[in-house]
């Protein structure tokens, strides 16, 4: 009686072994560091980068070690001390001195290679424990409402065209209305009347006198607000399916006020290629190339991306009618022409793949060029009207040519674009497509990197209360149920030991909140075990054997552990699907604590027990 097959303690010690394994990483405490990459992926970073952040860390007396270039094109150097990073940062910035580069603090992993090699890795720790960025973006709505008038303008000009009101020009003014003028009060009032049946969104009002007769055309405010909505939700969406090619775990990427986005990336390992994939605005634009007698007035003259094509063509003139936009790739993954040199292949969505097949087949045999668009902004002091220094943001657009290739045949959903620079940067044009446009431009307004050393106080307290509390259960158990207990406290070891392995195999964060549901499991790991030796005790005190009462309590208690920890599973599994944040970081870890502590309290102790009383005369038990 009270014997396992062999296959059972095998299973047990395999499990344990395994978590041991994976928990093990979490002992190597990681290394500050500063990590120094490119602004873009087509930045060379090698040992002259390297040889020059050195000598800022010598001339500022900071101590380091372990230099290195990385396998993605980046720096990293470790420091002696987390109190070392900022002042370290500020060093090789100023050394530097080049706005190509981007120089973040990092953690550099100390775990050692051969457990790498198994896929073993230590926890993520949330922004409150070992920090990570903070960003605070804002989206640049002008831009949309412009985009937006842009588009109007040409319809302006064709509805007034059919309906035979003469104009003498329509131009969009200061990007925020069309103005379109007239000669006479006659032609002003047939478009005064064609507009407001064709554009009921526009709100029209006259202007101008004698040959110079307006009407002035701007969008109403509930139409901006509907426009400005929409890009900050679009750029809500674009950012988290960015942020999850990034794979950061639990990130925070919320909304924030009217036009405003907080990112929040804990436990993030590569500040520099998070801000650079994260703060990108990229896009396509696809347009035929320009013919030889085209006025100026309808096209623009654009130089090449490439620096070999640049050196030898200078550039081209293309349309100012746009085919399609990166807004209508669904799909762009990175592959290889016939030359070997990098292209990316791209699907369209169907209504994408309409307009590219209609305005391909009529141009067959002329070349179509693919545009790179790039907008940076770079903070401005201005002066206000009431004299006071004001900071904005200038943005400019970079458009250059990645690809001027000729139509061999009419293109559809599917088709691909070359001329890009390096495999990685084909890889992350790919990326930015396949997470989606931005629609409209975003800026930093705040960048916070949250240093390891502000959540060290967390650190400790958390590790003290789960000390604690871990202390006093162990104690308890031992006082009330003595070798029981110890049986029980054994297994809550392996609990705590399990509880962290599969964390750090499921690549969860841990924060705070996760911390207090730990403390919370240990508890509960304990209570599956209070209600089996309850159970021993009640049957011993009804007469009883010892063996048959063990059995007994193990067998007659299941159903109620499984009951109590089932419904506290839905709990958590609840709090995890309309929480955020915090709530998901105390939800993901109870809920994994639940599932290791059933398996440690029935199949661990009750194995710890076996081993001591199975097979045995027993008269009497210590519990």
């Amino acid at each position: 009686m009270n014997r396992y097959p062999f296959w059972k303690y095998l299973l047990i010690l395999t499990v344990a072994v395994l978590g041991f394994l994976y928990a093990a990483p979490n002992l190597y405490a990681p290394d500050p560091a500063v990590q120094i990459s490119g602004q873009s992926s087509t930045t060379s970073i090698g040992p002259a980068v390297l040889e020059q952040a050195e000598k800022a860390l010598d001339q500022a007396g900071i101590e380091y070690f372990g230099g290195e270039v990385g396998d993605k094109n980046s720096v990293l150097l470790r420091l002696e001390s987390i109190e070392e990073q900022l002042p370290a940062k500020r060093a090789i910035q100023e050394a530097l001195g080049h706005s190509d580069y981007v120089v973040a603090l990092n953690l550099a992993s100390t775990t050692p290679e051969w457990l790498s090699n198994l896929g073993a890795s230590p926890m993520k720790l949330g922004l409150d424990l070992a920090g990570g960025v903070h960003f605070l973006m804002e989206v640049d709505t002008n831009s949309i409402v412009k985009t937006n008038l842009e588009g109007y303008e040409a319809d302006v000009k064709a509805k007034l065209r059919a309906a035979d009101a003469r104009y003498r020009s329509v131009d969009l003014v200061d990007d925020r209305e069309i103005v379109a003028r007239f000669r006479s009060e006659e032609l002003r009032d047939l478009g005064m009347s064609t507009l407001r049946k064709e554009f009921p969104q526009l709100q029209l009002t006259e202007a101008g006198r004698g040959e110079n007769l307006e009407i002035r055309a701007t969008l109403t405010d509930q139409e901006i607000k509907q426009l400005e909505d929409y890009a900050v939700t679009q750029n809500l969406t674009t950012l988290r399916n960015r942020v999850n090619e990034l794979g950061v775990a639990e990130p925070i990427v919320q909304r924030q006020g009217r036009n405003r986005i907080v990112v929040e990336l804990p436990g993030v390992q590569d500040t520099a290629e998070a801000k650079r994939i994260i703060g990108k605005t990229a896009n396509l634009e696809f347009r035929m190339e320009a013919r030889p007698d085209a006025l100026v007035t309808n096209k623009e003259y654009f130089e090449y991306r490439n620096e070999r094509d640049r050196q030898m063509y200078g550039g081209a003139w293309l349309e100012r009618k746009v085919i399609i936009t990166g807004e209508r790739v669904t799909d762009a993954r990175v592959g290889y022409d016939e030359s070997g040199f990098p292209q990316v292949n791209i699907t369209l969505d169907s209504r994408g793949g309409e307009m590219m097949h209609r305005a391909t087949w009529k141009n067959v045999g002329r070349r179509m060029g693919t545009l790179f668009i790039e907008s940076r902004f770079t903070p401005e002091t201005k002066i206000d009207a009431e004299g006071n220094e004001i900071v904005v943001q200038k943005r400019t657009d970079e458009k250059k040519i990645i690809s001027l290739a000729t139509v061999q045949s009419a293109l559809g959903r599917q088709f691909r674009t070359t001329g890009l620079d390096s495999p990685a940067d084909a890889q992350e044009l790919a990326l930015l497509l396949r997470a989606g446009a931005l629609a409209a431009p975003m800026y930093f307004v705040e960048e916070r990197v949250i240093g390891p050393s502000l959540g060290a106080d967390n650190i400790e307290v958390g590790v003290t209360s789960v000390q604690i509390g871990l202390l006093a259960v162990v104690i308890c158990m031992l006082l009330f149920y003595r070798a029981f207990g110890l049986a029980a406290n054994i297994a809550l070891a392996m609990n705590m030991v399990l509880l962290v392995a599969v964390m750090s195999i499921l690549g969860a964060t841990l924060t705070l909140p996760g911390i207090a549901g730990m403390v919370l499991t240990i508890g509960m790991a304990v209570d599956a075990n209070v209600l089996i030796f309850s159970r021993i005790r009640e049957e011993l005190r009804n007469g009883m054997p010892p063996q048959s009462a063990i059995t007994a309590g193990f067998d007659n208690a299941y159903s109620t552990i499984v009951d109590a920890n089932i419904t506290t599973l839905i709990v958590a599994v609840i709090l995890y699907a309309i929480g955020s944040g915090p709530v998901q970081g105390f939800a993901v870890t109870l809920s994994i604590g639940i599932l290791t502590s059933m398996f440690s309290a029935i199949m661990g102790t009750r194995a710890l027990i076996n081993l001591f009383y199975g097979g045995r005369r027993v008269q009497k038990l210590w519990i």
